[in-house]
């Protein structure tokens, strides 16, 4: 059996200081050690490979003060929740927890997986986590914190670990390779850490895959063994759409997944490609990007062919494609219908209805902000066409409605300033009648119902050019407010004369309505007489 040690576990860290970006975790724990103010039950929650458990094993020594090479099995415990998950395990270890320890000063539990305990489990366990002996500490270790109940919670000293920059990771595999005394390229590095997602021991575990074939660690050794794309593909691929040269771009984009690349990291890579254009179009940007200056050079020189239009839609439709890839039967054709689209992408501005404007420089320069309206687009007041006269009316109700109707109101109230009267004209109260009629005839036609029956709930009066119509409550007055506009135009035009309306609350109306059928057949008898002969004649019941 060989004695090879993966790096993950050679260089696991020892003590705080070997703890690869965390360090604001790292400090507060070592400062509450060392005053004495540890709680008894930690939860180090956060993605795989962050250090979680090997900070655990740090405090583990750190409060006992055992040197590295101790034999610690006495009084550090580590548990997997995930195969001791039941009732009896947690009672075993609170009989363990009576025992004091046998050297050193506290008993360590390190609970790993923690949020695989069953809900008995946890329940059994929350009087001892709570008030624990004095000897005993828990340190509870999880992916998946939202699985934990809040009782739980609520007793232990919550630390929340990060994933780790690219940066921290790029840096700790250089030590590595200087210790083991491996050439490296630093693009390669580069490339191990934006594989691993943030996880130190995905990127060990990476590292050790590419030096076992070759001790010169080469960007093209990388990207042949990871199963990635290099930035020169994304590149030509990129150069392809610009040119529009389909066939060659079809060529291409299949000659890389004939290679074994996932077509799922392909869309990605294409996607994060020209995000970096992006970014690298503003200066003030080009601190996102991890890459050297000629990279950052050449996307900025792509950048300036491209404007933001498309590299937003762009964008958008890698993501598109990135969501239904895995819905998707032939997923390469997928791909090719990804890529078609955007090398055959045209905007055209007068019919796109939203179009994406970048925020000029100047204003995150200055952070003043500088209206643009001119005189021109200042909009004057409209007078008002109609007096309202509401007796204790109010309202605080603002409706969506009420926002996108606001543009029409204004319209309506132009064209009816531009309306040329007859002032002479003689105006009747059944031309006022009979043309407010047809008004809500017409709204019954179009199927607006509820603001026909409310007009129909009084007759409107007539003096001296004003309609004056009452209405029983402050609801019904605010819903002919919002009807008053296109009801004065149409009146206007109607009688061509300069009428106004004015509404007013009558609490005394109270109109009937008819329920039953028997109360229709009596109302309709009011209005037309004759179907009482109509009934009688083909001897109808009701």
């Amino acid at each position: 059996m060989s004695d090879f040690l993966v790096s993950a576990r050679k260089y696991r860290p020892v003590n705080f200081e070997d703890v690869v970006g965390q360090q604001a975790i790292t400090s507060t724990l070592k400062s509450a050690i060392s005053n004495n103010k540890l709680a008894q039950a930690l939860l180090f929650t956060g993605p795989r490979g962050v250090g979680k458990t090997s900070c655990a094993r740090i405090v583990a020594r750190e409060i006992n003060n055992f040197k590295i090479n101790d034999d610690n099995s006495y009084n550090i415990f580590e548990l997997d929740a995930a195969s001791n998950n039941g009732v009896e395990g947690i009672r075993n270890l609170i009989d363990q927890t009576r025992i004091p320890p046998q050297i050193g000063k506290y008993k360590v539990y390190i609970i790993d997986e923690v949020h695989m305990l069953s809900s008995g489990a946890f329940n059994a366990f929350l009087k001892t986590l709570e008030e624990p002996p004095s000897h005993c500490i828990f340190i509870l270790a999880t992916t998946e914190k939202h699985k934990i109940i809040p009782t739980i919670l609520s007793r232990c000293q919550i630390y929340n670990f990060k994933r780790i920059t690219i940066d921290d990771i790029v840096s700790h595999l250089k030590k590595i390779c200087e210790i083991e005394q491996i050439q490296y390229e630093d693009e390669a590095l580069n490339q191990i850490a934006n594989k691993c997602d943030g996880a130190m021991r995905d990127a060990l575990q990476l590292f050790d895959k590419v030096v076992g074939i070759n001790k010169n660690i080469s960007l093209q050794v990388v990207l042949e063994n990871l199963n990635s794309i290099g930035f020169d593909a994304f590149l030509e691929i990129v150069n392809l759409i610009n040119k529009k040269n389909i066939p060659d771009l079809i060529n291409r984009t299949n000659s890389i997944l004939n290679q074994g690349i996932s077509g799922d990291l392909f869309l990605s890579g294409l996607s994060s490609f020209f995000r970096d254009i992006l970014v690298s179009k503003n200066k003030l940007s080009h601190k996102l990007l991890k890459l050297d200056r000629t990279k950052i050079s050449k996307l900025s020189d792509l950048g300036s062919d491209l404007n933001y239009d498309y590299l937003i839609e762009y964008i958008n439709i890698l993501n598109e494609a990135e969501i239904n890839f895995q819905k998707s039967i032939n997923q390469r054709l997928l791909i090719e219908l990804a890529v078609l689209k955007i090398s055959s992408l045209e905007l055209d501005n007068k019919k796109k209805k939203i179009k994406y404007k970048l925020i000029p420089i100047s204003t995150f320069q200055t952070q003043v902000f500088k209206s643009h309206f001119s005189k021109k687009t200042v909009q004057k007041k409209s007078k008002p066409i109609a007096d309202i006269n509401l007796t204790d009316f109010e309202t605080s109700t603002l409706s969506l409605k009420s926002i996108e109707k606001e543009k029409e109101i204004t319209d309506v109230s132009s064209n009816v300033e531009e309306l040329e009267y007859n002032l002479e004209k003689n105006i009747s109260h059944k031309d006022i009648t009979d043309t407010w009629d047809d008004y809500v005839n017409k709204q019954e036609y179009k199927g607006r119902y509820n603001i026909a029956s409310i007009l129909r709930i009084s007759d409107p009066q007539f003096k001296d050019n004003i309609i004056i119509y009452s209405v029983p409550n402050n609801t019904a007055a605010l819903e002919v407010e919002q009807e008053k506009q296109n009801l004065v135009l149409f009146i206007r035009r109607k009688l061509n004369s300069k009428i106004n309306i004015s509404l007013k609350i009558d609490k005394s109306i109270n109109k009937k309505v008819a329920y039953t059928n028997k109360e229709k057949y009596e109302l309709l008898m009011k209005k037309n007489p004759i179907i009482q002969e109509l009934k009688n004649q083909f001897k109808l019941s009701i």
